[in-house]
Protein backbone atom coordinates (compact mmCIF):
# COMPACT_ATOMS: atom_id res chain seq x y z
CA UNK A 1 0.00 0.00 0.00
CA UNK A 2 2.62 2.37 0.41
CA UNK A 3 3.16 3.03 -2.99
CA UNK A 4 0.43 5.61 -3.03
CA UNK A 5 2.45 7.71 -0.91
CA UNK A 6 4.08 8.21 -4.22
CA UNK A 7 2.12 7.99 -6.82
CA UNK A 8 -1.09 9.65 -5.18
CA UNK A 9 0.61 13.12 -5.62
CA UNK A 10 2.09 12.54 -8.87
CA UNK A 11 -1.38 12.19 -10.00
CA UNK A 12 -2.73 14.96 -8.64
CA UNK A 13 -0.15 17.14 -9.52
CA UNK A 14 -1.72 17.10 -12.50
CA UNK A 15 -4.95 19.02 -10.90
CA UNK A 16 -3.02 21.74 -9.60
CA UNK A 17 -2.17 20.34 -6.28
CA UNK A 18 1.68 21.14 -4.43
CA UNK A 19 3.46 17.76 -4.78
CA UNK A 20 4.34 18.57 -0.93
CA UNK A 21 1.96 19.17 0.53
CA UNK A 22 -0.43 16.33 -0.86
CA UNK A 23 2.30 14.36 0.03
CA UNK A 24 2.09 14.82 3.42
CA UNK A 25 -2.05 14.70 3.32
CA UNK A 26 -1.70 11.52 1.81
CA UNK A 27 0.38 10.15 4.48
CA UNK A 28 -1.78 11.86 7.38
CA UNK A 29 -4.86 10.37 5.49
CA UNK A 30 -3.57 6.56 5.59
CA UNK A 31 -1.78 6.71 9.42
CA UNK A 32 -5.47 8.53 10.59
CA UNK A 33 -7.63 6.00 8.28
CA UNK A 34 -5.28 3.28 9.55
CA UNK A 35 -5.62 3.95 13.15
CA UNK A 36 -9.20 4.58 12.97
CA UNK A 37 -9.59 1.06 11.58
CA UNK A 38 -7.58 -1.09 14.21
CA UNK A 39 -8.54 1.03 17.53
CA UNK A 40 -11.97 2.03 16.47
CA UNK A 41 -13.55 -0.61 13.86
CA UNK A 42 -11.05 -3.37 15.42
CA UNK A 43 -10.43 -4.98 11.56
CA UNK A 44 -6.87 -5.52 10.26
CA UNK A 45 -7.27 -3.61 7.43
CA UNK A 46 -4.81 -0.57 6.55
CA UNK A 47 -6.52 2.20 4.25
CA UNK A 48 -5.15 5.25 2.54
CA UNK A 49 -6.48 7.14 -0.78
CA UNK A 50 -7.64 4.89 -3.71
CA UNK A 51 -6.51 5.01 -6.58
CA UNK A 52 -9.34 5.77 -9.70
CA UNK A 53 -10.93 8.90 -7.63
CA UNK A 54 -7.47 10.82 -7.75
CA UNK A 55 -6.56 10.14 -11.21
CA UNK A 56 -10.94 11.40 -11.93
CA UNK A 57 -9.96 14.28 -10.49
CA UNK A 58 -6.88 15.00 -11.77
CA UNK A 59 -8.09 14.00 -15.54
CA UNK A 60 -11.54 13.52 -15.88
CA UNK A 61 -12.82 16.63 -14.07
CA UNK A 62 -10.10 18.87 -15.73
CA UNK A 63 -11.91 18.84 -19.06
CA UNK A 64 -14.62 20.42 -17.32
CA UNK A 65 -13.11 23.43 -16.27
CA UNK A 66 -13.79 22.53 -12.38
CA UNK A 67 -11.55 24.37 -10.06
CA UNK A 68 -9.17 22.13 -7.72
CA UNK A 69 -10.87 23.68 -4.80
CA UNK A 70 -14.34 22.16 -5.83
CA UNK A 71 -13.10 18.95 -6.42
CA UNK A 72 -11.80 19.01 -3.07
CA UNK A 73 -15.39 20.44 -2.27
CA UNK A 74 -16.86 17.35 -3.93
CA UNK A 75 -14.83 14.69 -2.82
CA UNK A 76 -15.88 16.09 0.62
CA UNK A 77 -19.67 15.98 -0.28
CA UNK A 78 -19.49 12.31 -1.68
CA UNK A 79 -17.86 10.93 1.73
CA UNK A 80 -20.34 12.77 3.74
CA UNK A 81 -22.74 11.10 1.61
CA UNK A 82 -21.14 7.98 1.99
CA UNK A 83 -20.93 8.24 6.10
CA UNK A 84 -24.69 8.83 6.28
CA UNK A 85 -26.24 5.85 4.28
CA UNK A 86 -23.47 4.00 6.33
CA UNK A 87 -24.63 4.93 9.43
CA UNK A 88 -28.23 4.96 7.50
CA UNK A 89 -27.50 1.05 7.54
CA UNK A 90 -28.31 1.35 4.03
CA UNK A 91 -24.39 0.44 3.09
CA UNK A 92 -24.91 -3.30 4.08
CA UNK A 93 -28.05 -3.72 2.39
CA UNK A 94 -26.52 -1.62 -1.18
CA UNK A 95 -23.48 -4.21 -0.60
CA UNK A 96 -25.61 -7.51 -0.11
CA UNK A 97 -27.26 -6.41 -3.25
CA UNK A 98 -24.51 -6.97 -5.72
CA UNK A 99 -22.92 -10.32 -6.81
CA UNK A 100 -19.87 -11.85 -4.86
CA UNK A 101 -18.90 -12.42 -9.08
CA UNK A 102 -19.68 -8.44 -9.30
CA UNK A 103 -17.30 -7.32 -6.48
CA UNK A 104 -14.33 -9.46 -7.44
CA UNK A 105 -14.74 -8.00 -10.58
CA UNK A 106 -13.93 -4.47 -9.19
CA UNK A 107 -11.30 -6.07 -7.68
CA UNK A 108 -9.73 -6.65 -10.76
CA UNK A 109 -10.91 -3.88 -12.60
CA UNK A 110 -8.87 -1.85 -10.05
CA UNK A 111 -5.79 -4.61 -10.16
CA UNK A 112 -5.68 -3.73 -13.78
CA UNK A 113 -6.12 0.27 -13.79
CA UNK A 114 -3.11 -0.07 -11.73
CA UNK A 115 -1.23 -2.35 -14.30
CA UNK A 116 -2.22 0.29 -17.18
CA UNK A 117 0.06 3.11 -14.71
CA UNK A 118 2.91 1.25 -14.30
CA UNK A 119 2.81 0.02 -17.94
CA UNK A 120 2.66 3.68 -19.08
CA UNK A 121 4.96 4.82 -16.58
CA UNK A 122 7.59 2.45 -17.59
CA UNK A 123 7.26 3.11 -21.60
CA UNK A 124 6.13 -0.18 -21.93
CA UNK A 125 2.58 0.95 -23.18
CA UNK A 126 2.98 4.64 -24.98
CA UNK A 127 0.10 6.91 -26.25
CA UNK A 128 -0.51 7.05 -30.02
CA UNK A 129 -2.87 9.47 -32.64
CA UNK A 130 -4.26 6.32 -34.07
CA UNK A 131 -4.80 4.48 -31.40
CA UNK A 132 -5.36 4.89 -27.77
CA UNK A 133 -2.25 3.01 -26.82
CA UNK A 134 0.57 1.09 -28.45
CA UNK A 135 3.07 -0.79 -27.62
CA UNK A 136 6.74 1.36 -26.39
CA UNK A 137 10.24 0.50 -27.10
CA UNK A 138 10.46 -2.56 -25.33
CA UNK A 139 14.50 -2.60 -25.76
CA UNK A 140 14.83 0.58 -23.32
CA UNK A 141 16.56 0.36 -20.02
CA UNK A 142 13.11 1.64 -18.65
CA UNK A 143 11.14 -0.92 -20.02
CA UNK A 144 13.76 -3.85 -19.41
CA UNK A 145 14.14 -2.61 -16.17
CA UNK A 146 10.28 -2.70 -15.17
CA UNK A 147 10.45 -6.08 -16.91
CA UNK A 148 13.08 -7.78 -14.69
CA UNK A 149 12.02 -6.17 -11.36
CA UNK A 150 8.68 -7.39 -12.24
CA UNK A 151 9.64 -11.00 -12.67
CA UNK A 152 12.02 -10.51 -9.38
CA UNK A 153 9.00 -10.05 -7.50
CA UNK A 154 7.32 -12.88 -9.07
CA UNK A 155 10.24 -14.95 -8.21
CA UNK A 156 10.70 -13.98 -4.79
CA UNK A 157 6.81 -14.69 -4.16
CA UNK A 158 6.81 -18.02 -6.02
CA UNK A 159 9.28 -18.98 -3.58
CA UNK A 160 7.27 -17.63 -0.51
CA UNK A 161 10.04 -15.18 0.51
CA UNK A 162 8.28 -12.62 3.16
CA UNK A 163 8.39 -9.14 1.71
CA UNK A 164 8.85 -10.12 -1.61
CA UNK A 165 7.20 -7.35 -2.76
CA UNK A 166 9.07 -4.67 -0.84
CA UNK A 167 12.79 -6.31 -1.78
CA UNK A 168 11.67 -6.43 -5.76
CA UNK A 169 11.24 -2.59 -5.22
CA UNK A 170 14.31 -1.80 -3.18
CA UNK A 171 16.46 -4.05 -5.99
CA UNK A 172 14.86 -2.67 -8.75
CA UNK A 173 14.88 1.24 -7.57
CA UNK A 174 18.64 0.61 -6.43
CA UNK A 175 19.41 -0.48 -9.91
CA UNK A 176 17.92 1.90 -11.84
CA UNK A 177 20.05 4.81 -9.01
CA UNK A 178 23.35 2.60 -10.50
CA UNK A 179 22.30 2.76 -14.17
CA UNK A 180 21.28 6.16 -14.60
CA UNK A 181 17.55 5.94 -14.34
CA UNK A 182 16.19 7.08 -11.66
CA UNK A 183 17.81 9.88 -8.64
CA UNK A 184 18.96 8.55 -5.42
CA UNK A 185 17.23 10.54 -2.43
CA UNK A 186 19.06 13.83 -1.32
CA UNK A 187 18.44 12.73 2.45
CA UNK A 188 17.31 10.24 4.79
CA UNK A 189 14.99 12.54 7.15
CA UNK A 190 14.06 15.91 6.67
CA UNK A 191 10.85 18.26 8.28
CA UNK A 192 7.35 17.29 6.37
CA UNK A 193 5.81 20.29 4.05
CA UNK A 194 3.12 22.35 5.58
CA UNK A 195 -0.19 21.15 4.24
CA UNK A 196 -1.18 24.85 4.08
CA UNK A 197 -1.75 25.72 0.68
CA UNK A 198 -4.52 22.83 0.44
CA UNK A 199 -5.75 22.68 4.25
CA UNK A 200 -9.31 23.53 4.07
CA UNK A 201 -9.11 25.46 1.07
CA UNK A 202 -12.15 22.95 -0.44
CA UNK A 203 -14.85 25.05 -1.75
CA UNK A 204 -18.38 23.01 -0.80
CA UNK A 205 -20.88 25.85 -1.99
CA UNK A 206 -19.54 25.77 -5.21
CA UNK A 207 -19.96 22.42 -6.12
CA UNK A 208 -23.57 22.50 -3.63
CA UNK A 209 -25.51 23.37 -7.68
CA UNK A 210 -27.37 20.99 -9.67
CA UNK A 211 -24.67 20.82 -12.10
CA UNK A 212 -22.16 19.28 -9.88
CA UNK A 213 -25.00 16.19 -9.19
CA UNK A 214 -23.34 13.67 -11.88
CA UNK A 215 -20.13 14.51 -10.68
CA UNK A 216 -21.09 13.94 -6.67
CA UNK A 217 -22.88 10.69 -7.85
CA UNK A 218 -19.44 9.67 -9.62
CA UNK A 219 -17.43 10.16 -7.11
CA UNK A 220 -19.62 7.99 -4.72
CA UNK A 221 -20.34 5.73 -6.49
CA UNK A 222 -16.12 5.33 -7.21
CA UNK A 223 -15.60 5.28 -3.69
CA UNK A 224 -18.79 2.77 -2.80
CA UNK A 225 -17.61 0.33 -5.41
CA UNK A 226 -13.79 0.42 -4.89
CA UNK A 227 -14.74 -0.74 -1.05
CA UNK A 228 -16.72 -3.76 -2.30
CA UNK A 229 -13.88 -4.57 -4.84
CA UNK A 230 -10.85 -4.12 -2.60
CA UNK A 231 -12.71 -6.17 0.66
CA UNK A 232 -14.46 -9.01 -1.82
CA UNK A 233 -17.02 -9.32 1.30
CA UNK A 234 -20.28 -9.48 2.26
CA UNK A 235 -20.73 -6.30 5.34
CA UNK A 236 -22.27 -8.03 7.99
Amino acid sequence: MAYIIVVNPAILKFAGFPVGASTVATILVASAGSLLMGLYANRPIAVAPYMGENAFIAFGLASLGVTWQQRLGAVFISGALFLVITFAGLRGWLANAISPSLKYSFAVGIGLFLAFIGLNETGIVTRAEAVPVKIGNLRSAESLLAIGGFVLIMALIQRRVRGAILIGIIVTATAGILLGIGHAPQGIVAMPYSIAPIALHLDIAGVMRLSFLPILLTLFLMSFLDTLGTLSRRDE
